[in-house]
């Protein structure tokens, strides 16, 4: 017979009751029965201390190649035609070699006309000692007058001094007519050209570039704290194009910082540039040192909101559990990650399954796997 729905509505505090009654008879009761389940929900990880170490101390930073010496070059005269090129850029060039020659027919005439007003002042000074000669031995039988001698030792002056200026106004046009060609000042290499033959130059106006030497350095800008590590000397190390890397020397560190940027400017030189390029922009390392410090594994650092993250472990409640802890890092090598601030040395931070805790999650500390032994070359299959 159907049972009323009154009954039934009645009935139900009754059988949750008993329920209860039920799992209750069937736990012993015991908060160890209780714990026992929480280990197999917790995370195994792995812990190391932070240790003290002496860790090679470098800055990344990236900087441009630019010539240690770049000299623009050109003419001390105006309005001539450039006739000749002789150099194109990338060309190496020696000191004193010609690069460009001017249309010079102006300096010559210009010169032929000093070196004939040199022969005329010279034939002047050459008489005016020869009447000298005479009036002296006139004078000497006393038959012209001492007034008459004076005046031909100051005509013989007068022809002296004109040499004198023909000769200057000579060399003069000797150096203006050297002007007309364009010679290398040191050895290089040619960077820029821009001239064209049969173009008409203006003095001081720049027609090449020359980088002195070939020498090239890198530039690098560093804020203070930084500039302050870096010293004359440094080791550098760049990464050049197809994996390439290049070595070299900070030779020079800036004694000030920009007042704008607040960064300071470190050059290095590149003795072996192995085909870099002037203007090439590269990352580099400058290796400042080593230094004891803090140190933890790298794989103990993660990230956390764009944050580098520890974690340590805590005990709460006889559990243990994981607490995330902002760190600032500085230096790596060999596996290593630098403290710039965070637990202190001793302390044990999670590495094995760093990257996936959150702020107190359940962990369970397990011993670290050893690493398996490499199988030797050539052994059995």
């Amino acid at each position: 017979m159907p049972v009323p729905f009154r009954f039934r509505t009645a009935c139900l505090p009754v059988f949750a009751l008993a329920a209860a009654l039920v799992l209750t008879a069937c736990s012993d009761g015991t908060p160890e029965a209780s714990n026992a389940a929480a280990p197999s929900s917790a995370m195994a990880v792995t812990t190391a201390p932070v240790e003290m170490r002496d860790l090679a101390r470098s800055v990344l930073v990236s900087g441009a190649v630019a010539p240690v010496e770049e000299m623009q070059l050109g003419v001390e005269v105006s309005g001539l035609r450039v006739t000749d090129l002789l150099v194109d850029v990338g060309q190496r060039v020696r000191q004193g070699q010609v690069l460009l020659r001017l249309d010079r027919r102006m300096l010559d005439s210009e010169l032929q006309q000093a070196e004939a007003g040199l022969r005329e002042a010279e034939a002047g000074a050459a008489l005016a000692r020869a009447n000298l000669s005479r009036g002296e031995n006139l004078a000497r039988d006393r038959f012209i007058s001492a007034g008459q001698l004076d005046e031909l030792r100051a005509a013989r002056t007068q022809g002296e001094a004109r040499v004198g200026t023909a000769r200057a106004a000579r060399d003069a046009a000797a150096l203006r007519r050297s002007f007309a060609e364009l010679r290398a000042p040191a050895d290089g290499i040619v960077s820029k050209r821009l001239v064209q033959p049969g173009q008409v130059v203006a003095a001081g106006g720049e027609l090449l570039r020359l980088i002195r030497d070939g020498r090239l350095e890198w530039r690098a800008e560093l804020p203070v704290a930084q500039l302050a590590a870096v010293k004359p000397g440094d080791r550098i190390e760049l990464r050049g194009p197809a994996g390439t890397v290049v070595e070299g020397r900070v030779r020079a560190v800036s004694p000030g910082v920009d007042a704008a940027t607040r960064t300071g400017t470190v050059y290095a030189d590149l003795p072996d540039p192995q085909g870099l390029a002037a203007g090439a922009y590269l990352e580099g390392r400058i290796d400042t040192g080593r230094a004891r410090v803090a140190t933890v594994p790298m794989a103990a650092v993660v990230l956390r909101d764009g944050f580098a993250t520890l974690y340590t472990v805590e005990t709460q409640a006889g559990a243990s559990v994981a607490r995330a802890r902002r760190v600032r890092t500085g230096a790596r090598s060999d596996g290593v990650v630098e403290l710039l601030d965070g637990p202190a040395p001793g302390q044990a931070v999670v590495v094995k399954g760093a990257g996936f805790l959150a702020d107190g999650d359940a962990v369970r500390v397990v011993p670290a796997t050893p690493a398996a032994p490499a199988k030797a070359a050539g052994g059995a299959r």
